[in-house]
């Protein structure tokens, strides 16, 4: 018993640690958008390694068409496109040292989320100046999940399916009218 009340403290110190090191990834938000909306999103980049991250590529899903980046001062950024022209990669490159060990930076993007997606996984990969890269790209289970937004319906989406209920409340409402006429008119029997 003894041994069990001094592992509690340890399993939860161990599950915070865990914690921790899980929410230190590349991350993309807001973690939630509404179809078919323009959104500015930012790109969280944590300098996990002892050594400092000179570049970030992060993959543009399908269902998200970028419009513009917000410049950071130190960095500078190159786009590919498609046969489109739909910006389809960024790439973020250190002008000088990069992000040092134990500092994050962040990147801003705007964009237009598509009005069929339902989510968006960003894929990125955080280069370190050993040349090392580490690929966020895995399911959110793995050790390096891609950043995922979930996408909800749009407002407009929502206005139509309120459109569809007037039936409804019109029926409603004809009910309540006609059970407070007969009240009246026993009333006024009486």
């Amino acid at each position: 018993m003894k041994k069990l009340l001094l592992s509690i403290p340890m399993m939860f110190l161990s599950l915070l640690l865990i914690t921790g090191v899980a929410s230190a990834h590349v991350k993309v938000q807001p973690q939630q958008v509404t179809a078919d909306s323009y959104q500015h999103f930012t790109v969280s980049v944590p300098t996990e390694k002892d050594i400092p991250t000179t570049e970030i590529r992060l993959v543009i899903p399908d269902n998200v068409d970028v419009s513009s980046f917000k410049p950071k001062a130190g960095w500078t950024y190159k786009t590919k496109t498609d046969d489109n022209d739909k910006i389809t990669e960024v790439t973020w490159t250190a002008e000088g040292k990069g992000l040092l060990p134990e500092q994050f930076e962040e990147f801003d993007l705007m964009a237009h989320v598509d009005k069929n997606a339902k989510t968006i996984a960003w894929k990125a990969y955080q280069t370190y100046s050993d040349g090392s890269i580490v690929k966020w790209i895995g399911p959110e289970d793995s050790e390096n999940p891609a950043s995922v937004t979930t996408v909800v319906a749009s407002d407009s989406d929502a206005d139509d399916s309120d459109a569809s209920q007037w039936p409804l409340y019109i029926s409603i409402i004809a009910i309540v009218l006609g059970v407070i006429a007969i009240i009246i008119a026993l009333v006024k029997r009486k």
